[in-house]
């Protein structure tokens, strides 16, 4: 290999001739061989929009020249112009817990390339991180890229969905099927009370995630190393969120104490927590489909899930509901990465929490898996699957829980009586219900009707 020789604080160091970055990149590449993992692009992205919006700031608090902000802004256009740009930025997330490799990892980088667009050297420390620290840029990274995902992601795949259960709803939500508790038989629900079950939930969920935007839009930028803004202009903060704000057109501000952005990740965990019960919320409704779907002759068979590939290597025409099964996977993983964030989260340590790359990690790919979980279960499972009327109404016949609504005429025991003896022959509950009470056939037909149960009272 082609190397060269970088140099820093610690002595002298082999890099690769060609690398953008320097020495403390290649120190933390030697340091942390253990994922081959780097941290997202969305968290890189977001980095390099934080370093752009502090040179400008610092530009114009004269604490850089404006053409230097320039050649910082123009380096890290040239690189988010380029698809493959991430090569630049291996260094692994299980690395030193503040995320200083990979904050010195994006200021080697801007340095290297402002230096060439500038024609003067721009130094990784003095210039791309001025009034800066790893302490307050990493932490404010992790607040940026997740609400960045949340806003542009993630809650606009949420309300799909949710649109999705209710545009199910309209076309099928009439149609009446025998509703289940504990798995086993209970009274009628229509698929649109079923339906908007599941947009309501999804909705709830929206409104959750939406109350913690407020909260990740607070940023700890200007804290510098421990919270006390040392090298940091008076004015930084104010005007670097006013700055990012315009890019983004999110609403940032400045912490309400650095010291508890900086020292914890609660916000972050926060976050996790909420990430988590979507996630539990699409695994409830990932398995009602499932559930649904099975047989086609041995199951439930109420509804047919649309056909997307074989699903046996051995038992030809076995088609499986492989989406639902991917989404249920996907809750089981983000329910994982909340257990890890939590963990993480406790790692505050005085002033600074020392887990920030895993968490930033783990809440990216959460926030990623469950957006394009919530397409795939929107568009190819809820909007596609067919309902096989006539299995509906087979088992709505024969299910002896209809019997409940006779309980204000006949009593409980008898009610109980006559559903144990229509189970126990395997006739319809109507049949035996005429045969021991007084209700006429007329009546029963009415009390029993499963359209009109679904609508509850007496």
């Amino acid at each position: 290999m082609n190397i060269r020789i970088e140099k820093d604080s610690l002595g002298e160091l082999q890099v690769p001739a060609d690398a953008l970055y320097s020495a403390q990149t290649q120190r933390a590449i030697n340091n942390f061989p253990i994922s081959g993992q780097p941290l997202p692009e969305a968290f890189i992205r977001s980095l390099l929009l934080i370093k752009i919006t502090a040179a400008h700031t610092n530009a114009e608090l004269g604490l850089l020249s404006q053409e230097m902000a320039d050649a910082i802004e123009a380096a890290a256009d040239e690189l988010l112009g380029n698809n493959s740009f991430m090569q630049h930025f291996p260094v692994d997330v299980f690395q030193t817990g503040s995320g200083t490799s990979s904050n010195m990892n994006a200021n080697e980088v801007l340095a290297t390339l402002a230096s060439r667009i500038l024609g003067q050297p721009v130094s990784a420390n003095d210039h791309i991180n001025c009034s800066q620290s790893s302490n307050d840029v990493i932490p404010t990274c992790i607040h940026v890229s997740a609400v960045l995902a949340l806003q542009g992601n993630l809650l606009p795949a949420l309300r799909h969905l949710q649109q999705a259960c209710l545009n199910k709803a309209d076309q099928v939500g009439h149609l009446v099927k025998t509703g289940r508790t504990h798995l086993m038989d209970a009274m009628p629900v229509t698929f649109g009370q079923m339906l908007e079950g599941w947009a309501t939930q999804i909705n709830h969920n929206i409104q959750r995630l939406e109350t913690l935007q407020p909260q990740l839009q607070q940023l700890a930028q200007g804290g510098t190393a421990v919270g006390t803004g040392i090298n940091a202009h008076p004015a930084f903060t104010t005007r670097f969120c006013q700055l990012l704000s315009e890019q983004t057109g999110l609403d940032f501000r400045p912490a309400d104490h650095f010291f508890a952005l900086i020292g914890s990740q609660d916000t972050a965990v926060a976050l996790s927590g909420q990430l988590k019960t979507t996630a539990v919320s699409l695994m409830k409704i990932a398995n009602d489909l499932r559930w649904m779907n099975s047989g086609p002759l041995a199951g439930l068979a109420e509804i047919e899930l649309e056909a997307l590939q074989p699903g046996s290597s051995i038992m030809p025409g076995k088609v499986n509901p492989v989406i639902p099964e991917a989404v249920a996977m996907v809750a089981a993983q983000v329910i994982g990465k909340d257990a890890a964030i939590t963990v993480a989260g406790q790692s505050g340590n005085f002033e600074l929490n020392v887990m920030l790359p895993l968490v930033a990690a783990n809440l990216l790919e959460s926030l990623q898996l469950l957006s394009n979980a919530s397409h795939l279960l929107a568009d190819r499972a809820i909007t596609t699957f067919k309902v096989k009327e006539s299995n509906l109404q087979k088992a709505l016949d024969r299910n002896p829980i209809l019997v409940t609504a006779l309980n204000p005429l006949i009593g409980y025991a008898k009610a109980a009586e006559i559903a144990k003896q229509a189970y126990k022959e395997g006739r319809p509950i109507l049949d035996v219900a005429a045969e021991q009470t007084d209700l006429s056939r007329t009546e029963l037909e009415q009390l029993l009707n499963p359209e009109k149960l679904t609508r509850g009272g007496l």
